[in-house]
């Protein structure tokens, strides 16, 4: 998949690679909400691998909204892309799946004086509260949420989903290395569910210096290259 981004600007991240493999292991079907699209990418890979998705994409920067549908239309995929605040955005349909990779870095962290990549990288920008409980109300019984976070504040986000009566399915971390705490959790959550919370194995990104084969498979799947605009 070709993916165009601005040359000065928040990039795409392996991340959202991640996270586009842990979204991809469940069963993808009806519609799908992709919050903060940034440049397109996630969404745009699971309309990709999962074709009869009704894939929807929102972002509250004009010039994201703009890259997400170039993006769309330089790889044939049909998405419809919305401008605006998804806290405060008035939505037309309920949804099967929401997924996100949100801006997540802690107010105490220190801050980017360009704005457009504080609304990227900044929890303040789309403070956690306000994501999941706009995605529960926006999505159908059953429905689910799917995101990744900053592994540092387990803690919240699991009170947060709790408190907006999601259940938690199941948790990944991701570890640089076996030496070293986690460094992000993957999170598959959903409404009216009564299944117990399963721990899987963690994802380690490196070995002796060297990406593992594990994620050496996960970049080859998603198969992206990247073009400045």
């Amino acid at each position: 998949m070709l993916l165009n981004q601005y040359s000065n600007g928040y990039r795409y991240n392996s991340d959202t690679i991640f996270l586009y493999n842990f979204i991809s292991k469940y069963k993808i079907k009806g519609s799908l909400l992709d919050i903060g699209s940034g440049c397109g990418i996630l969404g745009l890979l699971i309309k990709r691998d999962f074709p009869h998705v009704s894939l929807s994409q929102i972002d509250i920067q004009d010039k994201n909204v703009y890259l997400t549908k170039k993006n769309a239309l330089a790889n044939d995929i049909d998405s419809k892309v919305l401008l605006g605040d998804f806290a405060t955005y008035c939505f037309e349909e309920k949804y099967d799946f929401t997924i996100s990779n949100p801006p997540f870095y802690h107010s105490g962290t220190l801050k980017s004086e360009d704005e457009s990549l504080f609304l990227s990288r900044h929890s303040d920008a789309l403070k956690i509260d306000d994501l999941v409980k706009k995605a529960y109300s926006i999505l159908k019984p059953k429905g689910s949420l799917i995101l990744c976070y900053d592994a540092k504040q387990i803690d919240t986000i699991l009170t947060k989903l709790s408190i907006s009566k999601f259940k938690v399915n199941e948790l990944q971390f991701i570890h640089v290395n076996l030496e070293k705490p986690a460094t992000l959790v993957m999170i598959y959550a959903k409404r009216e569910s009564k299944s117990l919370c399963k721990i899987l194995p963690p994802l380690v990104l490196y070995d002796k210096g060297e990406y593992t084969q594990f994620v050496k498979n996960i970049f080859k799947k998603a198969d992206t290259n990247s073009e400045d605009t």
